[in-house]
Formats: C-alpha cells, sequence, structure tokens
C-alpha cells in the first residue's frame, strides 16, 4: 500500500485567529497515520489569511475524510477543504 499526499485549505473563523496556534493544534488533532508535512499562509481577503497544509497518510478508504473532519472540529477553524491529492 502507497501513501497519498493531500493538500487542505483551512479557513480560520476570523482574522483574530492566530494562525500560528491554529496551525499547532491542527497537528495535534491529525488520526494516527497522518503527519503534516508542510504548511503555509496564503491571503484571502482584507486581512484575512488561510492555511494551506499539507498532511500525507497511507491510501486507504476513508483517510481523506477522517483527516477532514478532525481538522473542522479544531476551535478556530471555519471550513476546510481539499485542494489537491496525488499519490506518492
Amino acid at each position: 500500500m502507497g501513501e497519498v499526499a493531500l493538500q487542505y485549505r483551512v479557513l480560520p473563523e476570523g482574522l483574530e485567529v492566530d494562525l500560528d496556534v491554529l496551525l499547532d493544534s491542527i497537528t495535534k488533532a491529525l488520526p494516527e497515520g497522518a503527519s503534516m508535512k508542510a504548511s503555509e499562509k496564503k491571503p484571502v481577503a482584507f486581512g484575512l489569511h488561510a492555511l494551506h497544509v499539507l498532511v500525507v497518510l497511507d491510501d486507504k478508504e476513508g483517510g481523506a475524510e477522517k483527516v477532514e473532519s478532525a481538522m473542522a472540529g479544531v476551535t478556530g477553524v471555519q471550513s476546510v477543504e481539499i485542494v489537491q491529492m496525488g499519490l506518492l
């Protein structure tokens, strides 16, 4: 079984959310077998920035959904959407 790389765009609930703290919370919330490989802050609009995170996990059914729901459950996260995925 191989690995899959998933890139997500995570929008915070507002401008007051500290993205460094949010990233740390997201990293801790990832399910077992998933690991954060990279992250980047990208501007969205009017001073709001989104986190683009790259997560790598085993290529098994339901893995992407588990990662997405774990990230969506973190306090301060407004929305999570998958931007790109690919096999490694």
